[in-house]
Parts: C-alpha cells; structure tokens; sequence
C-alpha cells in the first residue's frame, strides 16, 4: 500500500526581494529572507508529496524556497534520523522524523495572463509533485469561446446574460502518478470577495475606491460582480472536473476557493449531492399526481449524480474525528475555511471508492490571527493562510 500527502498552500504574494507587485508594496531584501524562510519551514513540516501553490508571481521566488526547504530538511535529517549504522534505524519513529526532500520532483508553474507592469502585477498557481507528471500540466485561463451565462426574465423574456472570456486567475491541471494509477490534479484560486469596480473612461480610477466619498450601493454591486465571476469560474472549473471523472479518472481538486465549503461556487465545484429517493419525487414531465420515479431510475440517478460529485477533505475528517475547529483563514472576527481539497469518490470508501482512502486531515493555522484584534501582528512575511492536507493511503491494484 503506498501512502501519498497532499496539501494546498496559499503563500501569500511569492515574489523577489525590491519588486513591487502591488501598488507601492514590495519586500525589502530582509523581509524577503524572513518570508522565505518561513515558508520553506512551514514547507519541511508539511513534508507533502504533491503541494499546490497560490499566489506566486515568479517561479524562480517558488524554486528558491523549495531550495531551501530542502537545506533546512536536510540538517533536520543529519540530527533526529540515525545513520544505517544504528539497528534501530528503521522504527515508524525514524520515518516519521525523515523529510524526503523535492531534487527529484517536478514543478510546473502556471503564470497569470493578467500580469502587468510593477505595481500591477497577478499572481499564478504552481504544482509540485514528488511523483512527477504524465505528460505536459495543461492551464486553464483564456477560454476558447466566450462563456455566456444567460438568464430567463421572470415574465418569460430574455433577461441578458452575463460573460466572461478570461479568468481572473489560472487553474492548473496536471496528471500525476500515484498508487498505480494516475490521478487528475486541479489547483484553483477563484476570484476573491474584493469588489469589481468598473472605471469610467478617461477616470483615474473608479470611483467606489474612494472611501472619503463612500458609495454603499456602488460597492455592493462591485461585491456582485465578484461574485458572479467567482461562480462562473467555478462552473468553468466543474466542466473539466466533470469531463477526467466520466474518463475514469481519479481526481484531486485543491486551493483557494475564497468561499468556504457551502458557498454556492463551492457546491458548484463539488457538484450536487444526492437526495436519499427520487422514487416517491414527482417526474419532470408528470402527468398526473402519482406519476413519479420508478425504483430503477432512481438508481439510475443516484448514480449519476454520485459518480461525478466530489467529497470535501474537511467535511471527511470532521466526521471522522468528530471535531469542528478547522480553519483556513481569519479576518474581521470570522474564522472559516476558504482554502479546500475536495476528492472524488474513487478516495472515499463509502461512496463506492476502491481506489484508496483519506487516514487523517492536517491543517497548519497556528499562525493565523483575527486581524480585527487590537494586538494581532501584520502578516505581510507569513501568509494569510492555514495550510491544508489529506493523508492518503492508496490501494496497489
């Protein structure tokens, strides 16, 4: 049986020192180093075999911290792990102690097509895998064909739509081998809850970004527009979900969703879940009272329905640890998880999976604080995120 950990990691902003990526923010060549150095340890006690990264603007800033990652997991190994010499070198202790180290793994990194000039720049998502990858990772940003989102007026008319051509960030999709199969990896950051103001032309900016002069109705449409972003690109990434599922394909989907678990772009991702019967449910084209699913259809359902609905790693662990304390992210006196790695059912046992199971869940926020306290630290050098990450323990066959 080969065991595999896999975890998302938000990073919050990954970029060289005396860049700026941001309007007017950087990192001095000292907060670099601290930054850094945080986030190779947080790395090392991860230890994880396949991670996925949010929020990095450069490869090069990503491929120094895995360096020294390494470095610092190295000296770890030359203190708690004994020499080949010592007959007790193999305990689960030793094991457990032991990081593995990334010289051999792959790394694929996926730029934002948005990325501009200093100041302006975008964030990517990258993929690092101990396994390797079968074939090219794919990127997901610019779609083909416009998507175009209509909607029916309540009197019957047409009632507009909504489009979007590009994603405010790009999903990565990468193949990696694992247990003797091989399954479909998604990294994800949808776009976040920041309102989308639209700036008129010839204006320097909108002008709902001017808090001296706020307007609340301007800015609650601004939230509107991200919202409907954020959903559609969900949607947009349900097709591909949906398209590696009917292939047969094993599936990992992890990152920053920006909502958490029972957010309608969520659900969205995860997919609908099953009602107990459809028998005793009305047909869509019902005739008459009694005229509702048969026995046989209603299995036909279930199984539609559950062959392409993915379960949260969360929700998995919560049930079965019976505890309720998991959190990515703090901010304004609200502690929720918005970073998730949802599997499909072929990791879930219950659901019908044969192809491994989740042993235990991690999630790393101990340096996460409420920002609406008096007191909490700015966490411009650490991340505004818990990392998160499911043990699993996959089938040879």
């Amino acid at each position: 049986m080969q065991r595999a950990r896999v975890a998302s990691f938000n990073v919050k902003n990954l970029i060289g020192a005396d860049k700026e990526y941001y309007k007017f923010q950087q990192y001095t060549e000292e907060e670099y180093a601290w930054k850094s150095d945080w986030l190779a340890e947080q790395i090392v006690t991860m230890d994880a075999d396949v991670v996925g990264f949010q929020e990095i603007f450069e490869e090069a800033a990503l491929r120094d911290v895995i360096e020294e990652a390494d470095e610092i997991g190295e000296e770890s190994n030359e203190v708690s792990v004994p020499d080949r010499s010592k007959r007790y070198r193999k305990r689960a202790i030793f094991r457990k102690l032991s990081y593995t180290g990334y010289k051999d793994a792959a790394l694929a990194f996926a730029p934002n097509v948005n990325d501009g000039e200093a100041g302006h720049r975008r964030p990517g998502v990258a993929i690092l895998s101990r396994f390797g990858f079968e074939g090219t990772p794919e990127v997901i940003q610019d779609l083909s064909e416009p998507l175009d989102i209509p909607f029916q007026d309540m009197g019957g008319g047409d009632g507009g739509h909504y489009r979007i051509s590009r994603l405010s960030r790009p999903i990565i999709k990468a193949r990696v081998p694992m247990g003797g199969d091989v399954v479909t990896v998604f990294n994800t950051h949808l776009k976040s809850k920041l309102g989308e103001f639209v700036r008129p032309e010839a204006a320097e900016f909108a002008p709902e970004f001017d808090l001296a002069n706020y307007d609340a109705v301007g800015r609650a449409l601004g939230s509107a527009r991200a919202a409907l972003r954020r959903m559609a690109e969900a949607w947009v990434l349900r097709g591909e979900i949906v398209a590696e599922l009917k292939a047969g394909h094993p599936v990992i989907v992890m990152g920053d969703f920006n909502d958490s678990e029972h957010a309608v772009s969520s659900e969205i991702i995860a997919g609908e879940k099953a009602f107990k019967n459809y028998s005793w449910m009305l047909r869509h084209n019902a005739k008459a009272s009694n005229d509702r699913y048969s026995r046989e259809e209603n299995e036909q359902i279930q199984e539609a329905i559950g062959s392409v609905q993915l379960h949260s790693a969360e929700k998995l662990f919560v049930k079965k640890s019976l505890r309720d304390m998991v959190y990515t992210s703090a901010f304004g006196g609200v502690f929720e998880s918005i970073d998730q790695i949802y599997l499909s059912r072929h990791f879930v046992p219950e659901a019908g999976g044969k192809f491994g199971e989740m042993e235990y869940f991690s999630v790393l926020n101990d340096h996460l604080t409420d920002g609406s306290h008096a007191e909490a630290p700015y966490n411009k050098l650490a991340s505004d995120h818990g990392q998160i990450m499911v043990h699993l323990a996959l089938n040879d066959e």
